[in-house]
């Protein structure tokens, strides 16, 4: 009894493992799509607030000053773009090599039959989120 108990347990988790595998993609792509935004949102402050105080000077101070504003604006959100795009292959790469993993997994399953293959099954996609 105890045994059915858990097959059903393993199965339920098993069915909603790729749904939770995708949802973590989803999530770690938002996330940085999100600090992408923050942190371009910020630069953008940063610039605004440093071409104010350049307008205090004059002539090639102040030209040197509204460039170097413009160049560090530029900088900061080219690396944020960046690292958004980084991330998002991270999650492309973690996805498919759990992919990867659970087909090895399930194939070392073949080896087995009955209860044994289901139970090896059940764990391999639960391990690796299939």
């Amino acid at each position: 009894m105890k045994l059915r108990h858990a097959m059903f347990i393993a199965l339920g988790l098993a069915v909603m493992s790729p749904l939770y595998a995708a949802d973590m993609k989803d999530v770690t792509e938002d996330r940085a799509e999100a600090r992408y935004n923050a942190t371009k949102d910020a630069a953008k402050h940063e610039y605004e607030v440093a071409k104010e105080n350049c307008e205090k000077m004059s002539g090639n101070a102040k030209d040197v000053c509204i460039k170097d504003a413009k160049a560090a604006y530029v900088g900061t959100k080219s690396q944020a773009k960046a690292d958004e795009k980084s991330a998002k292959n991270q999650a492309d790469a973690t996805e498919d090599k759990m992919k990867a993993d659970y087909k090895a997994a399930k194939e070392r399953c073949d080896s087995l039959s009955g209860s044994a293959k289901d139970a090896c099954v059940s764990e391999a996609k639960l391990k690796y989120r299939q």
